[in-house]
């Protein structure tokens, strides 16, 4: 997935300017795909052209103009093409695993630190998640639009409890080998 269908995505339900775009990543779509407002700015300069999108300039005083970007018919088109691809799984790249592999050979102390300090971090990020998906369960009859963003929300609460899960069987595992030696 690009990140330009991830924008197409987002403009489907409204016309934004790069940062409203930028906020929504931030309010819905960090779970599973982040980018800068900076990359943002990027990629819609990139899909412009392609007639993705397009965008109308609104004057504002005393700051630059901003540009409201909105879907075009051809970007409906791009995303409707994408959308029919089938989906791969997204290749792990993680460093902590491979920390936990070199973990017979190095300083175990470190690799304790570094679990209870990315425990911590999905900790932290696994609150955020469930402090906007009070927000959704509060409402009552969501539109299906608000459904489906629900659901996406509920894959990075789980990503994140895994998470957490994980850390703690490799502190516990390791503690149980420190028993044992």
């Amino acid at each position: 997935m690009a990140l330009s269908h991830t924008i197409l995505a987002v403009l489907c339900r409204e016309s934004l300017s790069g940062y409203d775009i930028s906020k929504r990543f931030e309010e819905s779509v960090s779970c599973y795909w982040q980018a800068s407002q900076q990359q943002i700015y990027r990629e819609l300069g990139k899909m412009e052209p392609q007639g993705w999108v397009t965008y109308e300039t609104v004057p504002q005083a005393g700051k630059p103009d901003k540009k409201i970007y909105g879907i075009t018919d051809a970007g409906r088109a791009e995303l409707d093409r994408w959308y029919a691809e089938p989906t791969e799984p997204t290749p792990v790249r993680e460093d902590l695993l491979v920390k936990v592999l070199a973990a017979p050979f190095v300083s175990e102390p470190l690799l304790i630190q570094e679990l209870h300090r990315r425990r911590q971090l999905h900790g932290q990020r696994l609150a955020e998640y469930q402090a906007m998906a009070a927000l959704y369960q509060a409402i009552d009859q969501p539109p299906v639009a608000e459904q489906f963003r629900y659901l996406t929300l509920r894959r990075g609460l789980r990503y994140e409890q895994d998470w957490i899960d994980w850390c703690d069987e490799v502190l516990d595992f390791l503690k149980g080998k420190q028993g044992a030696d």
